[in-house]
């Protein structure tokens, strides 16, 4: 009894969790990655060039009204937050990421 209940919450669960994916314009962020003119591959090459360290995690998002890759980059002990123009592959901006760094909290594996 209890197994029929738990699906369809869970798949109530999984729709709230995909509708969370479209941002609050209605656009899905996935499916606006077919506008950008440059690829993730070339958006983390400049990235990773411009700080010179190993890309870790990359997302395709509104900033400041325009569509960037924002690329965390790791070197030596240092996350930086590195957005790059999705219309021409220049790095916009490069932060360090200070709340990446603090791992002491993260769960073990």
């Amino acid at each position: 009894m209890k197994r029929k209940l738990l699906v369809p919450a869970a798949a109530a669960a999984l729709a709230a969790f995909a509708g969370a994916g479209y941002a609050a314009n209605g656009e899905n962020d996935a499916l606006a990655v077919t506008g950008a003119k440059i690829d993730l591959a070339k958006a983390v090459a400049a990235a990773e060039q411009h700080v010179g360290g190993k890309a870790s995690k990359a997302e395709y998002e509104r900033h400041k009204g325009q569509w960037v890759f924002d690329i965390e980059v790791v070197k030596d002990k240092k996350v930086m937050d590195v957005k790059v123009d999705a219309g021409s592959g220049k790095v916009i901006s490069a932060t360090e990421d200070k709340a990446d760094q603090d791992d002491d909290h993260d769960e073990a594996d």
